[in-house]
């Protein structure tokens, strides 16, 4: 099962009097790497969310944003006294320096921030119950855009793999040929070393050697068995890491394969299974 490392998730809510939204968002990355963005009403969450999260998810850079808009609670004003005093003394100076009479009134004082705060009177604790499943909501979405998006990669992903099967049948088909061509070769350097006549025996021999250092069919086996091997890797979850793994074995196998080859045919094969693996490892990076 594929799912891709690239996903979004965005969602509002209204619960419990409370308002807000979720939005979630992943890249590629090698390792799992979650970033957390909270109000600071809710800063007290992040590690439950960063449980959650790493419950669910296996690679990527994850970014998750929790933003309160509205809480219907009672609301307390904090004055700060040393603030309003500093505000007042510098605008007092100020009014000397001009040489007005006036003094700087409460409402003037009043105006600027950080004189005066509201503050919701509510329990950090008590908003998880209202946010909590609105998370997993949020994950749910999520999960279902970076499932959506692993689909499509694992049918590029296959019809890569057709393209390659495609090319080593060519392989295949040619496997005899090259053998063939090795024995005439070898017939033909002996001809010419002996004209004479030589020992046939002498010959095979040799023969078997060059086929032995020559022949491609042990590399068509291997590789016949990587890709079942392949198919079956392709059903588990989280497959990205041993599929990268199998395809580099499957490249060596077919890097053998174009230095024993004597048929053109069966190099451009070498070509377009080279270029399938390129674009199957390409994709596996952007999947769990």
């Amino acid at each position: 099962m594929f799912k891709s490392m690239t996903g979004f998730a965005h969602r509002d809510f209204e619960r419990d009097g409370l308002s807000g939204s979720i939005q979630l968002k992943s890249y590629n990355n090698r390792y799992l790497d979650i970033s957390i963005a909270l109000p600071p009403l809710a800063a007290a969450f992040e590690p439950r969310i960063q449980k959650l999260l790493a419950e669910r998810l296996g690679r990527g850079k994850v970014e998750f944003g929790l933003r309160l808009k509205k809480a219907s609670a009672p609301t307390s004003v904090v004055p700060d006294i040393e603030a309003a005093k500093a505000l007042y003394e510098a605008a007092t100076r100020i009014a000397k320096g001009c040489g007005l009479a006036e003094r700087p009134s409460l409402e003037f004082l009043a105006r600027f921030e950080g004189v005066l705060s509201f503050e919701k009177d509510i329990d950090a604790e008590g908003l998880w119950e209202p946010i909590s499943p609105e998370i997993a909501a949020a994950l749910d979405e999520f999960e279902a855009t970076r499932a959506r998006e692993g689909a499509a990669t694992e049918a590029n992903i296959a019809a890569e793999l057709e393209r390659f099967e495609r090319g080593l049948g060519t392989v295949r088909a040619g496997a005899s040929e090259i053998d063939a061509t090795i024995a005439r070769q070898l017939k033909t350097r002996f001809d010419e070393i002996l004209p004479q006549g030589y020992d046939e025996q002498r010959m095979l021999q040799e023969l078997a050697v060059q086929l032995v250092r020559l022949t491609i069919n042990e590399e068509v086996s291997r590789l016949d068995a990587h890709i079942a091997a392949f198919k079956d890797i392709s059903r588990e979850d989280a497959p990205a890491k041993k599929l990268d793994f199998l395809c580099q074995e499957m490249n060596r196998e077919v890097n053998t394969i174009g230095s024993k080859n004597t048929l053109v045919p069966v190099a451009h094969a070498v070509v377009e299974m080279k270029d399938a693996l390129e674009n199957i490892r390409e994709q596996l990076r952007n999947i769990e």
